[in-house]
C-alpha cells in the first residue's frame, strides 16, 4: 500500500483479520508501528489475543468490549452495555487517526459497527476524513457498503467458495 491508504477487506469468506494482521506484520518488518482496535469480537478467542500481543510494543491491539458472547447474541441490556465500550473503542480510534499515533491503523470488524446500527455511515467518513495524509488504515467487515467507495483507495473482497471435487 502507498502512503496514506485506506483499504477495506470485506466479504462473508474467513481470512479478512487475517489478511489484515498479515498487513500488519509486513508494516512491522518495515520498522512501522501498527495499532488494532478490534469490534464486536467480545472477549473470545483470547489465545489468538495473547499470540497478537507477543508483537508488542510494535503492534499493539485493543479490545474495549467486555461481555464474552458475540453482540447479536447478547440480551438488550448487555448489547446496550457494550455499545458504551464500544463508543469508548470509537473515540480511541478517533484520537489515533488525528494524531497519527502509529504508521497503519486496522479497525477490526469496523463494518460491523455500521450492520449493527451503533456506528452511522456519515460517521465513519468523518472519521477517515480526519486522517493524518500519510497514515494506512484497513477496515474489515463482512459486508461493505458502495456509497462507501469514494472515500477509500482499495478493496479487497473474500469470498468463500464451494469446491466440488465430485468430478
Amino acid at each position: 500500500m502507498k502512503n496514506g491508504t485506506i483499504q477495506v477487506i470485506y466479504g462473508k469468506g474467513k481470512g479478512k483479520t487475517t489478511a489484515a494482521l498479515g498487513m500488519g506484520i509486513e508494516a512491522l518488518i518495515k520498522d512501522r508501528t501498527v495499532i488494532m482496535i478490534q469490534f464486536l469480537k467480545g472477549c473470545q478467542d483470547q489465545g489468538t489475543v495473547e499470540l497478537i500481543k507477543r508483537l508488542e510494543p510494535e503492534m499493539k491491539i485493543f479490545r474495549f468490549e467486555k461481555c464474552d458472547g458475540l453482540f447479536e447474541d447478547l440480551s438488550s441490556e448487555q448489547q446496550e452495555e457494550e455499545r458504551m465500550n464500544i463508543r469508548n473503542g470509537l473515540n480511541f480510534a478517533r484520537k489515533v487517526v488525528s494524531t497519527g499515533e502509529c504508521d497503519l491503523l486496522i479497525l477490526d470488524e469496523i463494518l460491523g459497527l455500521l450492520d449493527q446500527n451503533i456506528l452511522e455511515k456519515e460517521e465513519l467518513i468523518k472519521l477517515l476524513g480526519t486522517k493524518v495524509d500519510d497514515m494506512e488504515v484497513i477496515l474489515t467487515g463482512k459486508f461493505f457498503s458502495k456509497e462507501m467507495e469514494p472515500y477509500v483507495d482499495s478493496i479487497l473482497e473474500i469470498k468463500q467458495v464451494k469446491v466440488d471435487n465430485t468430478k
